[in-house]
């Protein structure tokens, strides 16, 4: 209950820790438009400040970590966080301030999406980042969740067909995972790997042009974290966030020049308003609510 005396019940309250992205493809925006879309308040810390358009990354600039852990306390001392979703961290030290803001605070579910590139091939997580994620921060995470690159980069395997990406879950889990979700969505086909330790699934998908797209992956995980919270086992929960990435890849639309962010809010048709059309309070006190005289 707030302090002004309203006592609206809050939905689950998801955390982002994440890179913001000034098209608002993917990313912070992403993270937040998707836990919206699933009923659920979103809040954020910045990992970094990129420069990016449609079109690409073109500069970096990473946030002190001090500053990541100061976003970080102020938040978890107010709400109460149902999840966290882990994206790009940018760098080592920043990457370490998560971890240990992961063993201060047991978070019921963490998915980690272990961005290192960007789709056009900017770094988005140093090599001592790299290192850490593959020997410390994956184990902190309910479920991890690469796609192919990042697999291999992982795991030092290379991945050219399901049998690869099975390997590659399995090699992840052995370094310490919780579960994991192999993204295909590089691969012919769209189909993701989940592997929970002991059952492995292939998850079909339909053939999408991930380089056309813009945000697969940070919807992807968003959408994961919210299903997680609302208390879906990893299956079902991977399940749903694949159909829901899927209709939003199906109802995408340009912004700019370059890659089509994903439209978050496909299932509330929601319309701009009409442009020239405006409800003015009737209160006599303003011109356009006088009857025009003529």
């Amino acid at each position: 209950m707030g302090t002004n005396g309203h006592s609206h019940p809050a939905p689950p309250i998801l955390l982002s820790i994440a890179g913001f992205d000034p098209s608002c493809g993917a990313g912070t925006a992403a993270d937040l438009k998707t836990f919206a879309a699933h009923g659920c308040y979103g809040v954020a810390a910045i990992t970094s400040l990129t420069v990016q358009n449609t079109q690409g990354v073109q500069t970096v600039h990473n946030t002190p970590s001090a500053e990541l852990r100061a976003q970080l306390d102020a938040l978890v001392n107010d709400c109460d966080i149902a999840a966290v979703k882990i994206g790009m961290l940018g760098n080592r030290g920043n990457a370490v301030v998560v971890a240990e803001f992961l063993d201060a605070h047991k978070f019921a579910h963490v998915v980690h999406d272990p961005v290192m590139k960007s789709s056009s091939g900017g770094e988005l997580l140093d090599p001592g980042g790299i290192k850490f994620v593959a020997t410390e921060l994956l184990k902190r995470a309910s479920v991890i969740t690469p796609n192919v690159p990042e697999a291999e980069i992982l795991t030092g395997l290379m991945i050219k067909d399901i049998a690869d990406m099975e390997a590659a879950a399995r090699k992840i889990v052995e370094m310490g995972a919780r579960a994991v979700i192999v993204k295909g969505g590089h691969m012919e086909r769209t189909t993701d790997v989940l592997f929970d330790g002991t059952e492995m699934i292939a998850l079909a998908g339909e053939k999408t042009n991930e380089d056309h797209l813009h945000g697969t992956g940070c919807t992807f995980a968003s959408a994961l974290t919210a299903q997680l919270a609302a208390g879906r086992g990893l299956l079902e929960a991977a399940t749903l966030s694949k159909v829901y990435v899927t209709k939003a890849i199906e109802k995408a639309y340009a912004v700019g020049k370059g890659r089509l962010p994903l439209d978050h809010f496909f299932r509330q048709k929601i319309e701009p308003p009409a442009r020239g059309i405006h409800e003015v309070p009737q209160h006599g006190m303003h011109p356009a609510a006088e009857p025009t005289a003529h």
